[in-house]
This record gives C-alpha cells, structure tokens and sequence, in this order.
C-alpha cells in the first residue's frame, strides 16, 4: 500500500539491538544461516564504525524525498532510517540537513538504497551512513509515498522495527523476532572463531583443523612435487 504512514510499529529491545551490535555484519549473518544480508553496492561512507538500531523504513519516489522528510517525525532514539525508493534511484536525496534533525531524535544512522551526499560533513558529525551512491543531484519533494511499511533491498525485507546492523563489511537484517536468538548463536560463533584464531596462532592449519584434506581427497586433488609435476607435463 502507497501513500500511508504508519506510527508506533513493534521494535525489537533496545537491549538487544545494542547486544547484536558487539559482533560484526559477517558474524550476525553467518548465525542466521548466512542470511539477512543487504548486497555489496550499500556501502559505507565512513571507516571503522559500527551501528545497530531499529528500522523506520521509507519508501518514496526516486529523486523525491519528501517522505524523508515525513519519516523524520516518526524517528527515536535508538531507531535506524532505511530509505529504498520505487524504482532505481542515484540521486542524493539524503545529506546533512537531514541527519543533524535526525540526530537531535537519537537516531543512529541511515541506509539507504538511493544516493547521499554531504558525506565529509556527515563524517565530521559523526553520523553514520551506508548508500548504493554518492550524488550530488538534488531532488524534488512532490510525491507521496509510504514510511514504517516493510520495504525490500537487494531482495531481503526489511520491515519497520525490525534490527539493522551496519558496519564496514555492509549491512544486516535481523526480523525483530529473531534478535534474542541470533544473539545466543553469534555469540557462540565469537567463541568458536576464538578458539581457532588461539588455534592458528599455535600454528595449526585449516586443513587439519576443518578436516579438509579428506575433503581434497574425495575430490581428487593430490600432492605432487615439483620434480613429479614437471615430469607429468608434455
């Protein structure tokens, strides 16, 4: 449905927004079954930053903001701006005006699937943001649109409340539902990785570690000197 703006949707805990935000994008994902992730054009504009919050999503016109504008006021703290439009759309609809007012609601970041601009203020304002492009085209604000309506990126769905996570590898979804669960399962994957980070450290090799030289066996790879290769060439 075009054309509504929906308030006070269910959000996933604060709390656990903030427990998903100790672990990175590649681990939240792999402990949903390598699920969840937004594709690698969403990029972010800065380096070294890490943030979780709860989506209000936002679905508009290319080259039009205007329900930016309109999502704003249904912005709080904790809360995450997700920005997709109807049709493949570059230009910077969102830039530094937009996140200081956000910024003053205690929102977290934006991610958006359009271009941004102002990205060396962002970055001086510490406010976080990942898009598909960096623009300096404006736009118009003419055409309504919809904000807190499950909206789709690079085929995941991402619905209002649900946790966004976003970091330098990209950009996660995590269905509110699913939060406390996949904090149990990447926290679990932290210490598996830790054990064998200690054990590569030691010296060990994936091979034996992951049991893979019988997996190379079955699939036919064998060893071979040098002496022995060079000799089988014709």
């Amino acid at each position: 449905m075009m054309g509504v703006i929906v308030t006070n949707p269910p959000k996933a805990d604060l709390k656990d927004v903030d427990a998903l935000a100790r672990y990175g994008v590649a681990t939240v994902s792999e402990a949903m079954g390598r699920t969840g992730l937004l594709g690698p054009a969403v990029r972010p504009v800065q380096q070294g930053v890490r943030v979780a919050g709860t989506a209000v999503t936002v679905i508009g016109w290319p080259g039009d903001n205007l329900m930016i504008h309109a999502a704003v006021e249904q912005c709080g703290e904790g809360d995450l701006l997700v920005v997709t439009t109807t049709s493949p759309c570059t230009d910077g609809l969102f830039g530094e005006l937009f996140a200081t007012a956000l910024q003053q609601r205690g929102v977290r970041g934006v991610v958006t699937n359009t271009g941004i601009r102002d990205t060396q203020e962002l970055r001086d304002m510490g406010f976080a943001a990942w898009s598909r492009a960096v623009s300096s085209q404006g736009t118009v604000k003419a055409t309504g649109g919809s904000v807190n309506v499950p909206i789709a990126i690079d085929g995941q769905v991402i619905r209002p409340g649900d946790v966004i996570l976003a970091d330098d590898d990209g950009v996660v979804v995590v269905p509110r539902e699913r939060a406390r669960e996949t904090i149990k399962r990447s926290e679990a994957r932290e210490a598996k990785e830790a054990a064998t980070r200690a054990a590569f450290v030691e010296g060990q090799l994936g091979l034996d570690r992951y049991g893979l030289r019988e997996t190379l066996k079955r699939l036919g790879v064998e060893y071979r000197t040098y002496e022995e290769y060079e000799g089988e060439q014709p």
